[in-house]
């Protein structure tokens, strides 16, 4: 499958952002943002804080170049992927094989652009190469992009005819047992129809009427389920566990009382571990305090997580207590009265995929829970988050970088599981393909999919009185990646934060940090 993150990915190290998506081809663009921003800001009243109205748009030249420069970017090293993937990536030879024989339709249409509510104007129907094309060669994955961009521009200008039969032809190749570009794009389309689902109820006051999405419920079990398969079949779950664990075992060196508030808690998969450490470290055992914040109200299978995990640390000589709140992180429950906090004990704060859900339009939600957390004194603070930038003010730009963060996950999906594996159906339909469609279809308040890349978080800390301790697990977690077997994943160290990627594209950020008023040890 390299040819997917041939053509939906971007050199090493170099960030997939909206500048990319929606100015490289347009300068004249970058000029007329500005006035379009505050044109778009009166029309977004009329569905939500942040809908993209006025969401700049991709000529039918700029979406060639866009997905020609997906296609140039692996040509030097398709030799060298083919060869240390060659048994796992048999289905997709013929796609690199007609990769060289394609040649973009290239219509030069011109920078300027007009406001406007259809999009026939801005040239989408000159995006998609027609069905004659497609069937004298033209790949089938080309065209699912060109679809799927063109049908993410309609509904941009809520051009919800065009949009609709962009869709129809969508449904004819993408499906969720295919290949993982067929699995992540009926993914995209499905986030693209609830969007039209719910841009078709907005009334005239801004609120939306309620809509049936036709889209299965999915129950809080179907969800655990599959975040314990992914934590079982990939290295993404497990490198934020294994990195945070790591951070606080480091900093507990000499301490006898440990209390862990943990953001957000769903289950107790991280915990094991780090008991089992702590338990093996030199200087003595350790009593240890975990208090669970979490918004689920069904507290009893996760209390007998918890009783099973007390017995087990019991067996291992460590006092270990469990606590619940069960109630939603905000600022005023974070203080040491409604946390119990004890004299004499250090506080480890650890969110693992939970803190982007508070990164609103301003920012102010998470600000005032940082600016919380740091009133508690921790001696620590463990974050684990996606590594993308999934919330940016432009619909367009945000379907672009999550199409391309997504599509490399998938791919390694494609490259650890079978495709009529039913772990991995369960993993994509009830995991992944929810994240794509809160990123996709919603704004506002229920847009909690907020994911922002290493150096947002680092400028959102750091105002806010932290800073971050480098990671020293680096070979711990090579280690960890072995065991996976498959030699896809990637390493790296981006100023004190550990990433774990795939083929070169980040996924997941591992970070410790520490008050500013505390020297490093």
């Amino acid at each position: 499958m390299e040819g997917i993150n041939g053509w939906l990915s971007f050199p090493l190290y170099q960030s997939f952002n909206h500048d990319f998506a929606i100015r490289r081809f347009c300068r004249a663009r970058v000029e007329l943002e500005r006035g379009e921003w505050e044109e778009a800001m009166n029309e977004i009243e009329s569905f939500s804080p942040d809908d993209e109205t006025g969401t700049p748009h991709l000529a039918a030249s700029e979406v060639d170049d866009f997905v020609d420069s997906f296609i140039n970017m692996d040509v030097g090293d398709d030799e060298d992927r083919d060869d240390r993937n060659s048994n796992k990536n048999q289905d997709f030879h013929h796609f690199q094989d007609e990769i060289g024989a394609f040649s973009m339709v290239n219509e030069d249409l011109g920078d300027e652009l007009e406001m406007s509510g259809s999009c026939e104007d801005f040239g989408v129907h000159e995006m998609v190469p027609s069905v004659e094309e497609v069937s004298h060669g033209v790949d089938q994955g080309l065209h699912l992009v060109h679809l799927l961009l063109a049908c993410a521009e309609a509904v941009g200008c809520r051009d919800t005819q065009l949009a609709n039969s962009m869709l129809c032809q969508i449904w004819a190749s993408a499906t969720p047992w295919g290949d993982s570009l067929q699995r992540v794009s009926y993914c995209f389309a499905t986030g693209l129809k609830s969007r039209l689902s719910l841009l078709q109820n907005v009334n005239a006051n801004g609120t939306i009427t309620n809509c049936a999405m036709d889209l299965p419920l999915i129950t809080r079990e179907e969800k655990m389920e599959a975040f314990q398969l992914l934590y079982q079949t990939t290295p993404y779950i497990a490198f934020g566990f294994m990195a945070a664990n790591e951070a606080i075992c480091q900093a507990a060196q000499g301490k006898d009382s440990l209390h862990i508030i943990d953001l957000g808690m769903e289950h107790t998969l991280q915990w094991p571990s780090l008991i089992r450490t702590l338990a093996s470290r030199p200087e003595g055992l350790p009593t240890l305090r975990i208090t669970g914040l979490t918004s689920n109200q069904d507290l009893l299978e996760l209390e007998a997580s918890m009783k099973s995990l007390v017995e087990d640390a019991s067996s291992l000589g460590i006092s270990l207590e469990f606590h619940m709140i069960p109630e939603p992180l905000t600022p005023s429950l974070l203080t040491r009265e409604n946390l119990n906090l004890r004299e004499g004990e250090a506080l480890f704060i650890n969110s693992i995929m939970h803190l982007h859900k508070y990164v609103k339009e301003s920012r102010g939600s998470l600000k005032a829970i940082l600016q919380a957390i740091r009133k508690l004194g921790p001696t620590l603070l463990t974050m684990v988050e996606q590594d993308a930038n999934h919330n940016g003010p432009f619909f367009l730009g945000r379907f672009l970088e999550s199409l391309h963060y997504y599509s490399a996950i998938f791919d390694s999906l494609e490259a650890s599981l079978p495709r009529h594996s039913p772990q991995r159906m369960k993993i994509e339909r009830l995991h992944f393909a929810e994240e794509i469609r809160n990123i996709v279809a919603y704004e506002g308040t229920d847009r909690i999919e907020r994911h922002e890349r290493a150096d947002q978080w680092r400028r959102q800390l750091g105002r806010s009185g932290f800073q971050v301790i480098g990671l020293k697990c680096l070979s711990q977690a090579r280690m960890m990646l072995s065991v996976y077997g498959c030699d896809g994943y990637t390493l790296g160290s981006e100023k004190g934060c550990l990433l774990l990627g795939w083929k070169g594209r980040p996924v997941m950020l591992a970070s410790a940090w520490q008050l500013h008023n505390v020297s490093s040890s």
